[in-house]
Formats: C-alpha cells, structure tokens, sequence
C-alpha cells in the first residue's frame, strides 16, 4: 500500500467518525485545500513520464471523487443531526404563561378601518369583503371601464395571467359588483380591503387599503350622498363643523362623479381639519352608472343610488400625523409602538373613536 493510499484509508476513519461539522470542515481542508492530500499529489505529476502521468491522475481524480461523495453523505448526516438536536432544544411548551409579556400595538390601518366600519354601522351599513385576486370582469368590464382606458394598462394593473383575465384588484369596487350579483337590492354596504397599483413614492405604495362605499335603493339621490359623506368626515375626524365641496369629475362607474375637498388650516405645524382657508382633496364619488346596475342585474329604471372611494392609509396619515405612506409596510416595531393602538380601546361612537 503506498503513502498515498495509506493517507486515504486514514482519512476515510476521520469522515466516518466525525461528530460535528466542525470537525468535518477541518477534515475537507486537509483533503481538498491548497495545501491538501488531494493538491500536494497533483504536484508530483510533473515528475512523472507521459505514460505513467495519464494512469496516476485518473488514479487521484477517482480517490478524489471517493472522497467527496463520502465527506457529502456524512456532512448532510451531522446536519441533520444538529437541526433536530436544535429543534428538539429549543421546543417551546406554548401552555406554559409568558415571561416576558409585553402588549402589543394595532396598526393605524386597521384602528381607522376600525373608525370607520363604526361610523358607517350607526347609519345601517353592512361591511362585506372580496377576495385579492379578481378576474378582469368584476374589476373593470362590469364596472363600465372602456376596454382602451388606461387603468386597465400592464403599467398599472398586476396582471397573473398571460391572457390578462387574473390580476390582483385595483379598487375594492369589485365587491359592489359580487354584492349586487349576489342579492338583491336594497343595498347598503361598506368593503374595506387591500388593493393593488404598480406604483411607490412618498404617497404611493404597490400594496395598499382602500374602502368602497355602496348605497342603491329607489330615489337616492346626490343629496343622500352628500349628507352620508358629511357625517362621516365629521364623525372621523371628530369635529363640529366641516367645510365641504363637491368638484365635478369623470370616473367610468358613477355618472354625475365628483371629488370631495373639505377645508383646513395650518396651526402650529399641524393641518387642523374642519374649516380654513385651504382645500384638501378628500374621496372621490357619485351616482352608480346605469350600465353597472344592468351588469349586475339591478333594474336601473327602479333603483338607483350612490357609491365612493375613500383611501384608508390617507386617511390615517392625515388624521394621526403620518408624513409616509411607506412607514405604514416597514415593520418597525418603534414605529409601530408610537403610532399604534392600544388592543383593547376598540372605537366606539358614543365616548370618541381615537379616545
């Protein structure tokens, strides 16, 4: 047996009774390092004849891939080893009481869904929900979104599918389309939800929360809807009195549609909402389209009535002093503990909703 063989025989011992990969990565260098076995035998090649080079270097290639086979199978042994020994150490008994306890804090998000869900349950609303992903019907067609908008653009919309049939919903609108096509009217509904843009800056995010308002009954009208909004800004907002206007827009769905600013001021640094001399755009809304009562089923020559858009996160940046849209996706847990809530004052109307 030569030197060579001797030393392979020895470290094949060491692989086999290794305990740790510690000890294994000791082993690999002696084998495989610069200054290893494995090295220092190629070295010798050049002192040898052709004939007897070719027969000695497929020799070590074969001890070489012996070895390597050998020192993978028992590495992925000691590893699994140590994971269970791990798993098995640091088993927690989840009946057992915490030590450290500490109370954690409710997202500003879901505190204003919270407020808000409130506000709109005294005037008889009902919340319902809809699922993320949407198929392109519900989420424009149904909706009254001409085929060449721009909304419907790869842009703007997450699309997941080639055909562009699936994507993940821009608006919870799609929730008035499944309530409609569901039952029958009257309806008077809520639908706070997470909902999705190709879009991120200061005041944009891909993920973001928004709540559909929906309202169809026989003779609403634009003044139900304003008397809606203005309690609901004053109730949110916890105010006496609110300046409001209504600017004439365009959304494909509502017809007459309209964006809501209300006043403002500037006190001391802070925007002081109620009344002043500047305008903030607030919520978009309107008169539901004829065209989406008749994709839903509705008669619209019997009923009609009222729909908006209210962005949950810009609400919460306004009302608690949030100057970042982004922090609110941060997983900041001093963040978090500065700007959330404490789990157990759940909003409620009669003693103030942040209170």
């Amino acid at each position: 047996m030569s030197e060579f063989e001797k030393k392979l025989f020895e470290f094949k011992e060491k692989i086999k009774v290794a305990k740790n990969l510690s000890e294994l990565t000791k082993i690999s260098s002696e084998i495989f390092g610069k200054n290893g076995i494995i090295n220092l035998e190629f070295k010798k090649l050049g002192s040898l004849s052709p004939d007897e080079r070719k027969n000695f270097a497929a020799n070590i290639n074969s001890s070489k891939k012996e070895l390597s086979e050998l020192f993978s199978k028992k590495s992925n042994e000691v590893l699994d080893k140590e994971i269970i020994e791990k798993v098995n150490k640091e088993k927690i008994d989840i009946t057992l009481p915490e030590k450290d306890f500490e109370i954690g804090k409710v997202h500003p998000v879901s505190q204003v869904i919270d407020e808000i869900s409130c506000i709109f349950s005294e005037i008889g609303f009902s919340v319902e929900e809809g699922p993320d992903v949407e198929n392109e019907y519900n989420n424009f067609t149904a909706l009254n979104t001409p085929e060449n908008h721009p909304a419907k653009d790869m842009h703007d919309t997450f699309y997941l599918d080639q055909d562009m049939k699936t994507l993940l919903r821009t608006h919870t609108s799609p929730v008035q389309v499944r309530t409609m096509l569901k039952g029958r009217p009257p309806f008077k509904i809520i639908a706070p939800g997470r909902t999705y843009r190709s879009d991120s800056d200061q005041t944009h995010t891909p993920m973001f929360h928004q709540l559909e308002g929906l309202h169809i009954d026989k003779d609403i009208n634009m003044g139900h809807l304003k008397g809606c909004l203005n309690y609901f800004i004053k109730a949110f907002f916890e105010v006496e009195k609110i300046k409001m206007r209504f600017r004439p827009s365009h959304f494909p769905f509502t017809e007459p549609s309209a964006e809501v600013d209300i006043g403002y001021r500037i006190e001391n640094n802070k925007i002081i909402i109620g009344e002043g001399d500047k305008w903030l755009e607030i919520l978009g809304c309107g008169m539901v389209h004829p065209n989406v009562l008749k994709n839903c089923k509705v008669d619209p020559n019997k009923f009609q009535g009222f729909a908006f858009g209210i962005g949950i996160d810009r609400l919460a940046m306004l009302k608690y002093g949030i100057n970042d849209l982004r922090s609110f996706f941060e997983c900041d847990y001093r963040w978090l503990n500065h700007y959330g809530f404490d789990p157990l004052d759940v909003p409620t109307n009669y003693r103030g909703l942040s209170r």
